[in-house]
């Protein structure tokens, strides 16, 4: 009897899910949000924390205004005031042409040249450089116990596309003339760092050349031609990134290219054969679609990936590990992420 009552409640239910469904008053949600990786609720002091950095940025100018040179030296002063790497030794390359440093764990018994992280740093295209990123690089370079080469591509609008993909597709291939080999490399970035590390694999893919182990895209733009339902409903909870800031982006880095075209977008490339991927977003990101989508991508073309959806984190809050604790907790897993797809794992 109880059975029976149990199917019945079940029938009930499922009638109802199916009228909801049919009237458009209850969707199924995608496979992507169930799919992700499960993450502990935002506590009050993160909350509190990013409410804190939203006003160190409107402060500094950074990321607000028409004009991108003004915008690229606010963010240089900005992450000038913050702290440099502790415990790391840094070392000028040139890789293929692309002036870079690479970043290594200040310890005796680390082997240099086993294991290296290609980090690609964000910043519309049009700013980011050596020093901006340098806290982030140094951090991860001491938790994967990597070498991490951080690379100061070619900006917008003075250099337009293809130049930042050309830079960073130079870079991973002088790491394969460097004695690194394919399984101890991983290629991440955040922001449209993300955005060329994807670039990266699938112009590898494209030529059948050497693969990383793994991919890292932290709040990956993925999607220039804005269709994300996200762009919309979370408009007012992401301060830095909207239609708007992926408009002024696109103009400076592209102009004459379809915005769905795979190489300016990545959510429209061929992922057949892509390897292992760590996404990063933040629930409040105007672009947590570009996530979402690419997720499923991956998915449909019989790719690993794992999704973090971040509660309460905006764009690109992974670049501030000095004052987001979850910023530093992102880091940590992004090492560790890289630790086990490296073919010669580290000694703990």
């Amino acid at each position: 009897m109880n059975e029976f009552r149990s199917f019945h409640c079940v029938s009930r239910f499922l009638k109802a899910l199916t009228i909801l469904i049919s009237a458009g008053l209850c969707s199924i949600p995608p496979a992507t949000a169930a799919e992700a990786s499960e993450m502990a609720p935002q506590t009050k002091a993160s909350s509190e924390q990013v409410e804190k950095l939203i006003g160190t940025l409107r402060d500094s100018n950074a990321m607000s205004g028409p004009d991108l040179g003004q915008r690229r030296a606010g963010f240089e002063r900005l992450m000038a005031s913050t702290p440099d790497p502790s415990r790391v030794q840094i070392r000028r390359v040139d890789a293929n042409g692309v002036d870079g440093d690479l970043i290594w764990p200040a310890r005796l018994h680390h082997p240099i040249g086993r294991r290296a992280i290609l980090y690609l740093h964000g910043g519309g295209f049009y700013s980011g450089s050596l020093r901006t990123h340098i806290n982030i690089a140094g951090a991860l370079a001491k938790a994967a116990s990597a070498d991490v080469l951080l690379i100061d591509y070619r900006l917008a609008p003075e250099n337009s596309f293809p130049a930042q993909r050309d830079d960073a597709v130079a870079a991973y291939r002088w790491l394969l003339t460097s004695g690194y080999k394919p399984g101890n490399i991983v290629v991440a970035g955040e922001s449209v760092g993300a955005t060329l590390a994807i670039e990266i694999v699938l112009n590898q893919l494209h030529l059948r050349g050497a693969l990383p182990a793994a991919v890292v895209a932290m709040s990956p733009v993925t999607d220039f031609a804005a269709t994300g339902a996200s762009l919309a409903a979370n408009a007012s909870e992401d301060p830095f990134m909207g239609k708007d800031e992926l408009s002024l982006i696109r103009n400076a880095f592209v102009r004459d290219r379809s915005p769905d075209d795979p190489d300016i977008s990545p959510l429209y490339g061929n992922f057949s054969g892509f390897p292992p991927l760590l996404i990063q977003v933040g629930s409040r990101e105007a672009l947590l679609d570009d996530s979402t989508r690419l997720a499923d991508k991956v998915r449909q073309a019989g790719g690993s990936v794992n999704l973090e959806i971040w509660p309460g984190m905006i764009h690109q809050w992974q670049i501030f590990p000095f004052w987001l604790d979850d910023a530093r907790k992102s880091n940590a897993r992004v090492a560790e992420f890289a630790i086990s797809h490296f073919a010669d794992k580290p000694v703990q």
